[in-house]
């Protein structure tokens, strides 16, 4: 299931699909994702006329690909996915002028397997592969070391990053297409 909109209509996850196909012999080789290690977070939903405060796109039609940080006041800014998260995170001056990441009460990132929202700072991210978000090239984050080689190797990523070391550099390369 490489499509990340394939089981929208059905509000299907990935996961969920790929588990019902096993248990009725659709699938007999399967692999299932390892525990994971990231924590799950329970992160608002965004709503229809959410944007993405870095690039202007809409969040809500990409659940598959939603970021969201709650700061402590309360206020929750969502994001069109995890490149574009992360751009915003290191620079926040730009993006929240008077915020700072002292003000934030939690960071999460979608999950490409279950779906689930991960702490942001705990999750794994896989760059360089040929699975493409809304903006384009993205970091596709995993809850585990398990999932994001599984991933790695199935869509041809390049390496795998942890949330501390991805950099402008990094970002601004994916946006280029260059990986290394």
């Amino acid at each position: 299931m490489c499509n990340r909109c394939a089981g929208t209509a059905a509000g299907l996850s990935r996961r969920t699909l790929i588990l019902g196909l096993a248990a009725s012999g659709a699938l007999c080789c399967a692999p299932v994702p390892a525990k994971a290690d990231a924590t799950v977070l329970e992160l608002p939903a965004p709503k229809p006329d959410d944007v993405c405060p870095v690039c202007g796109m809409f969040v809500e039609p990409y659940p598959f690909w939603v970021a969201t940080i709650v700061y402590k006041d309360g206020k929750a800014v969502h994001f069109d996915g995890a490149k574009d998260f992360h751009k915003y995170l290191l620079d926040m001056e730009k993006y929240a002028p008077g915020r700072s990441r002292a003000d934030i009460g939690a960071m999460g990132v979608t999950g490409y397997y279950a779906t689930d929202r991960l702490d942001a700072g705990e999750a794994l991210y896989v760059v360089g592969s040929d699975v493409l978000g809304p903006m384009g090239h993205e970091l596709v984050p995993h809850a585990s070391e398990a999932d994001a080689r599984e991933f790695l190797a199935d869509h041809k990523g390049k390496r795998i990053v942890r949330a501390g070391d991805i950099t402008m550099a990094l970002l601004e390369g994916l946006d280029a297409g260059r990986f290394e």
